[in-house]
């Protein structure tokens, strides 16, 4: 079968191509943006791809194209197709309907942790020789790659509650069926496609129906938003861990880079690795857990945690010139830029000073959603660079005045290095986020520190 995927080049969509081309389909695609990494991974698999979205790409008669979320009404290619009554699916349907209906499926949901919990699960079983194939949205620091094919029953798959397309405005996961589901935690984010936490809430307990009573729900025992979800009704086993559970862990560092997992007065083990950060424990103890329904020992996987890779742009540091550390992170929601600076502050030297840096990118920021808690996430920074990039329709500049901690907010970019070069002295820790390029700020940060 040749499939023809529309919006190639995206994390989720270059996955699917790249499962598809494992799994023998002939594969093509186009995309706008064509640009690496994931370019070079799809053209070294022998995938074709085409610049834009013009209708004539289509003459390469496909047997059915897939249709990525950033499609609309309108590109020519989406008017053919359907003029033409050319079948197409959804990403996410595909992966159900040619795919995931073979494997045991094991899904990771959430606002928060997704890509490092999912790639936790999938380290711990790879260790213990469980082959599984998977589809992260990122690249696992383990693997090198965001996707993979196997001849093995288990499949980890990142799942994600955007929607599947513009003719399915349901959930991603809801085409997944899991048999093991994570649920990390619940907060109102996506304020593009969702109006409210509890449109959010109803997506989650889709996915909940989908799950079968053999399989297994593991969820934090903090969360009052999911506790809501499950509350709706709930058909499979449930576990749930962290602090007031059986399964919980207390820290050896202040940095959570070492910690020791109990059940209940028990000692199961301890784990040294290169994380840090309380959120990072909390996502190990939840990828322990499902890692032990696929029947893997607690001691192979806190023995393969020790051996665990952070994903790309997940506390990534970037250089280090002259004393000043860069760091790259993925955080885009208030809560999570929150709890990376937390991690980050434990981990470096007391005395060092944290430069935060962050650029508002995401569709929910645009919009503004979430952005009276932002000034307070900030809180365990030094100092704060907020890169007004033109795209928000909120005034960002109020942050200045909300932070208790300098707080500046720059719309040029070139004034934006330079400061952040000035405010930066020897044994001080630059934390950049953002869910974008950033305009490649990382390498341009490094040259200017190396000058300075």
């Amino acid at each position: 079968m040749h499939i023809h995927i529309l919006g190639i080049c995206g994390t989720f969509m270059g996955g699917i191509a790249m499962l598809a081309k494992q799994a023998g389909f002939k594969v093509t695609g186009s995309d706008r943006n064509v640009y690496p990494p994931m370019s070079d991974e799809l053209t070294a698999a022998g995938i074709e791809i085409i610049q834009g979205f013009e209708a004539s790409q289509l003459d390469i008669k496909p047997d059915l194209v897939v249709v990525g979320n950033v499609m609309r009404r309108g590109m020519p290619v989406v008017e053919r197709m359907l003029d033409e009554n050319i079948p197409y699916v959804s990403g996410p349907q595909w992966l159900e309907e040619h795919y995931l209906k073979n494997k045991t499926v094991f899904a990771v949901a959430g606002t928060h942790g997704k890509t490092t919990t999912s790639s936790m699960l999938l380290w711990i079983l790879e260790y213990a020789k469980k082959d599984p194939g998977f589809l992260i949205g990122g690249i696992p620091g383990n693997f090198g790659i965001s996707a993979r094919n196997t001849d093995s029953p288990y499949f980890v798959i990142e799942a994600d509650e955007y929607d599947c397309a513009f003719f399915d405005k349901r959930s991603k996961f809801v085409h997944y069926h899991p048999t093991c589901l994570i649920m990390n935690n619940l907060e109102f984010d996506h304020a593009d496609i969702f109006d409210s936490l509890h449109d959010i809430q109803k997506q989650f307990h889709h996915l909940i129906r989908t799950v079968p009573s053999k399989g297994l729900v593991i969820m934090p025992d903090d969360s009052k938003s999911l506790d809501e979800v499950v509350s709706m009704g709930l058909w499979t086993p449930c576990v749930k861990v962290g602090d007031h559970s059986s399964l919980h862990a207390k820290l050896l560092k202040e940095d959570g880079s070492s910690f020791e997992v109990f059940d209940g007065d028990k000692s199961l083990g301890k784990v040294n690795y290169e994380c840090c950060g309380l959120y990072n424990v909390h996502n190990a103890l939840m990828a322990i857990k499902a890692a032990m329904f696929a029947g893997v020992d607690i001691a192979v996987c806190l023995e393969a945690l020790s051996y665990f890779k952070l994903p790309k742009r997940r506390q990534e540091l970037r250089g280090v010139v002259n004393g000043i550390s860069v760091y790259d992170d993925f955080a885009h929601h208030p809560t999570a830029i929150d709890v990376t600076i937390s991690g980050i502050r434990a981990h470096i030297a007391p005395e060092s000073k944290l430069i935060a840096v962050f650029e508002p990118r995401s569709n929910s920021m645009k919009l503004g959603a979430n952005h009276e808690l932002l000034a307070a996430s900030f809180a365990k920074a030094d100092e704060i660079f907020v890169y007004d990039n033109g795209m928000l329709k909120w005034d960002v500049k109020a942050l200045e005045s909300q932070s208790k901690k300098p707080l500046h907010v720059i719309s040029d970019f070139d004034e934006l290095l330079d400061d952040i070069v000035k405010s930066a002295d020897k044994g001080s820790t630059i934390l950049v986020m953002s869910n974008g390029g950033f305009n490649g700020i990382h390498p341009k940060l490094l040259k200017k520190l190396q000058e300075k």
